[in-house]
């Protein structure tokens, strides 16, 4: 047994396994009505599918780039699940009539390349047109819709001109007119009642409650009162007359879905998001590569003593997850269809094979692929030295393209302070590991392309207002810790200069953790751009905290960085596009060898 924590709910995780019988234990009427939850989740922007791993199938029956995935695909796949649920002679023990709802779990986009084409082409966004093509009747909100800040999430809303409502329970818009506005003409709910075949099926919508640490949603609050909020949609439907339930939650950890049940009353089914969990039975056929690791469905006891089935499925287009839940005449569930509940994967080789469709792949997978080659093209900047971000280099020594982007981060955070209400930081920083292009930028043109492979994780520049002067030495005592072996931890930075002894005591963390066990005594001297000292001869000196940009991953404790709780604010730019604007704005197109000569400039020096 383990436990969880959900929104300050505490509670015992008791073994779930799929291995239950058919009946669901609620009642024990014949099947009245069948309803077959079709959903996806975390889609993310892959947009052009996946390779997968493990195995080769055959051709690619559609001609696609990738076997595995794409939204063509899904929509191909979903229209012929759509008409297996409702079409045909019932299965044993399933009810004669029959219905289907679609849903999407959230994180219907992410930042990478391929949204970046989405950016480039303003609204509607290709993931838009992806989504509405597949047909949802309803998405949850995740977190990276926020990503970008909530005006991007608003350009992605109005791509649907109306036609895909938002559930959001837990989320108040108010603070943000332009999403606000959504709440008002009725696209952003807080609870939806979809008709199938006659039924009424009410869905509720939940999001994470570390929206704010993870995120850029700005002004939109976060209520972390999941249940409570949950169950007064639920008697609100039950007072209307619906009594078939649905959660669709994007909590970021199927446990957290599990911890929240037993808190729940008259919710039917949760469809959990943001985890990228792969739930699945022996004999349901998975991507080479991909393993099961738990059974679909799970299950958890709610507050009323219900078995309440619990289902996921992880992300980029790969699986449609399917539940098939048998009502009776009171609307209880009386049990699901275990032969066809499941992630039914998406493929374009082997038995299950399917030709994606020629609209969306016309319409979304086309252009998109030519962005992603046009940005091979486009040249963003051009370099008077050769830039250096040769993998064992970038984690080991001060380089010129370490500080490069580290500049990049301490300007983008400058430029969205205000915007932000943070503090413009006075230092960047920039872990080693997360500059991945492992090799030696010839001096010459540097691409579009470049600054992706340069930058290419979904890392957002965050601006850590308050740090004390003794945790930026821990900071930078991290970032010199492996010395003078290479390491991700190892840090490039701007705004400062500071030297270090490996000869002394290195600091430690405990593993897994940004927590110090032991304090390191490595740095000797820090001093900003400006002349202030910051510590002297190993001793921290007096004064006020210091401004930092960073990237979230580093900010929440990535690679042991100690920010400890200090709070942090994502500011709606990836680090990627945060080096692509300093080169075009901030360099105007120019990186010139007198800043970044390729020996560095000395702000890292090793004793």
């Amino acid at each position: 047994m383990r436990t969880a924590v959900v929104a300050g709910l505490t509670c015992a995780l008791v073994a779930t396994t799929s291995g239950v019988p058919a009946s669901a234990g609620r009642g024990g009427d014949r099947p009245f009505f069948t309803l077959s939850v079709l959903f996806t989740n975390d889609m993310e922007s892959a947009l052009l599918g996946v390779p997968g791993s493990g195995g080769d199938e055959g051709p690619i029956l559609d001609g696609g780039a990738n076997p595995y995935g794409s939204p063509s695909r899904v929509k191909t796949l979903m229209d012929d699940l759509r008409a297996e649920a409702t079409t045909g002679k019932p299965r044993r023990g399933q009810a004669a009539w029959r219905g289907e709802i679609t849903v999407s779990g959230g994180d219907n986009f992410l930042a990478g390349p391929e949204f970046s084409a989405s950016l480039d082409r303003g609204v509607p966004f290709y993931d838009a047109l992806a989504v509405r093509e597949i047909g949802y009747d309803v998405s949850a909100v995740g977190n990276h819709e926020f990503d970008f800040g909530p005006d991007t999430f608003a350009d992605f809303i109005e791509s649907f001109g109306g036609s895909l409502p938002f559930v959001s329970s837990n989320l108040d818009f108010s603070g943000e007119p332009v999403l606000d506005a959504y709440t008002r003409d009725g696209t952003i709910v807080t609870g939806k009642v979809l008709r199938a075949t006659g039924q009424r099926i009410g869905v509720i919508g939940l999001t994470t409650p570390e929206l704010p640490a993870i995120s850029s949603p700005r002004g939109v609050a976060v209520s972390g009162e999941l249940a409570a909020i949950s169950n007064g949609l639920a008697r609100d439907f039950a007072r209307r007359g619906i009594d078939k339930v649905v959660l669709v939650s994007h909590l970021q950890d199927i446990d957290n879905e599990l911890a929240l049940v037993p808190h729940l009353s008259g919710v039917d089914a949760v469809v959990g998001a943001g985890g990228g969990e792969i739930l699945a039975d022996p004999g349901d056929r998975l991507i080479p590569g991909d393993t099961a690791e738990r059974g679909f469905p799970l299950w958890a006891e709610d507050s009323d003593g219900d078995r309440v089935p619990v289902v996921t499925t992880t992300g980029d287009y790969k699986y449609i997850g399917r539940l098939v839940l048998n009502f009776d005449r009171r609307g209880e569930v009386v049990s699901i269809d275990e032969a066809r509940t499941g992630p039914v994967r998406v493929s374009g080789v082997g038995p299950d094979a399917v030709t994606g469709d020629p609209t969306v792949r016309a319409e979304v997978e086309k252009p998109v692929a030519e962005h992603l080659a046009g940005l091979a093209e486009t040249v963003v900047a051009t370099s008077e030295v050769p830039l250096n971000g040769v993998r064992a280099d970038v984690r080991s020594r001060e380089t010129n393209l370490g500080s490069l982007v580290a500049d990049s981060l301490r300007w983008a955070g400058q430029r969205q302070a205000a915007e932000y209400g943070v503090t413009p930081p006075r230092v960047g920083i920039q872990n080693g590991g997360g500059i991945r292009n492992d090799s030696l930028l010839p001096a010459g043109d540097i691409t579009a392309l470049n600054t992706y492979e340069i930058a290419p994780f979904a890392n957002f520049v965050a601006v850590v207002p308050e740090v004390p002067r003794d945790v930026l030495r821990q900071l930078l005592e991290r970032g010199v810790a492996a010395a003078p072996s290479a390491a991700g931890a190892f840090m490039q930075v701007s705004g400062l200069r500071f030297t270090y002894d490996t000869s002394r005591t290195a600091q430690v963390v405990a593993e897994g953790t940004s927590t110090i066990v032991t304090p390191g005594e490595r740095v000797r001297d820090v001093v900003l751009d400006d002349g202030t000292v910051l510590v002297a001869d190993g001793e921290v000196v007096a004064g006020p905290p210091v401004s930092v940009a960073t990237n979230d991953f580093s900010a929440r404790g990535g690679d042991g960085y100690p920010f400890g709780d200090l709070p942090f604010t994502s500011v709606g730019t990836t680090y990627q596009q945060a080096l692509q604007r300093y080169l075009v704005e901030g360099l105007s197109g120019t990186v010139p060898a007198d800043r970044y000569p390729e020996g560095g400039t000395g702000r890292i020096t090793a004793l």
